[in-house]
């Protein structure tokens, strides 16, 4: 084996991993935040949105939880990071070079090559995304439980209780049921491998895959983020006179900075409704609408949630999230998500370079640990 000198799939994908992770890591709190306002169920009166807002969320977190509150999931979230970008950087970057492969043999010999379509681009993206989501979901929802928590059940009663008087023993005011729950709540196993058993319990094998068919079409949320990055800095290095250097040439970390937050603000726009239909799907407060709509019993802790083996689909939510709010609520804390994707993108592609040096480092350092010289 000889010497690395440049970047592999799996250097790029390591990279961008560890690019991720890093950038993700920076904004973890406000990830908090995001999620546990995707995840709540409010009606559209202006008290229940000001309860939402980021700062009475970060206050809250703090009262009830302390500092660690901030962090909750925080290894969880790192390792379905770290897992998904690697996926998705490993697989974009292999169908991507694999394709350009292809177009080059079809090309006359010496003729420079055309840069790649924007609908290359996102059709590229959106299969290398597909094939990351299936791999590493599981990961996902397990994170995303732990970050919420029991936050839900802390929600004010009108927004939990279910209709024609059915709710806990708590919510009836029977101090005995009341101690019962927090006996409950107190033995709740908040550990990867706790939230993994309790998904089972109440969901089956198959929750650990809640959201993967809204996970799928948001395949195109790194699509259009990649596709236009590429598609705007190819236009850019045009513009620069650097096309004859296609393969090295760089943007500048500020270039690279404003149009990474400009590509990952937009996907985030078009694709939020389905990005909060997810979450709710598996933080279980699609459950709980359900519940209140059909007129049963809320779904309990480690109890199956679906006798009949249904779960609440996207469209399904939704459809309820418009009867109830209307078409803004389809867009309930994209602020806390729009800022927290525009940051960690635009990170992500300041760092980018910097993280493929230590890539090709550790690559190198891996080549010598074999015995290489």
């Amino acid at each position: 084996m000889s010497k690395p000198t440049q970047l592999t799939p799996f250097g790029y994908a390591l990279a961008g991993a560890l690019g991720a992770c890093f950038s993700n890591a920076v904004v973890y709190p406000l990830d908090i935040v995001k999620t546990r306002i995707q995840a709540s169920t409010v009606d559209s009166n202006a008290s229940d949105k000001e309860k939402l807002s980021v700062i009475n969320i970060l206050l809250r977190i703090l009262k009830e939880e302390g500092v660690a509150g901030y962090y909750r999931g925080f290894l969880a979230t790192m390792l379905n990071t770290f897992s998904m970008q690697y996926a998705y950087f490993f697989f974009y970057s292999f169908v991507r070079t694999s394709y350009i492969k292809r177009l080059a043999a079809r090309r006359p010999a010496g003729s420079a090559a055309a840069p790649l379509s924007t609908a290359a681009e996102l059709a590229l993206g959106a299969a290398a995304g597909a094939l990351a989501q299936i791999f590493t979901i599981p990961v996902a929802v397990i994170a995303t439980r732990q970050q919420i928590g029991r936050s839900l059940d802390r929600a004010p009663a009108s927004a939990k209780k279910a209709p024609n008087g059915l709710g806990s023993d708590k919510e009836k005011g029977d101090p005995a049921g009341t101690e019962k729950a927090e006996a409950k709540e107190e033995e709740y196993d908040d550990s990867f491998l706790g939230v993994a058993k309790e998904i089972i319990a109440e969901e089956g094998v198959t929750g650990l895959w809640l959201g993967i068919k809204p996970g799928l079409v948001l395949t195109v949320n790194p699509a259009i983020t990649y596709g236009l990055y590429e598609r705007v800095k190819s236009v850019m290095l045009l513009a620069k006179g650097d096309a004859d250097v296609k393969a090295n040439a760089k943007l500048s970390p500020w270039m690279a900075f404003t149009v990474g937050a400009l590509s990952k603000a937009l996907a985030t726009v078009v694709t939020y409704p389905y990005i909060m239909a997810k979450v709710r799907i598996q933080a279980r407060s699609a459950d709980i609408e359900e519940a209140q709509e059909e007129h049963v019993a809320l779904p309990q802790h480690n109890k199956p949630h679906h006798k009949t083996g249904h779960h609440v689909g996207a469209l399904t939510v939704l459809a309820r999230v418009w009867r109830r709010n209307g078409f803004l609520g389809w867009y309930q804390g994209m602020g806390a998500q729009l800022v927290k994707a525009v940051i960690t993108q635009a990170l992500l592609f300041m760092s980018k370079d910097q993280f493929e040096h230590w890539a090709l480092a550790i690559m190198v350092l891996l080549y010598r640990l074999r015995g290489g010289r």
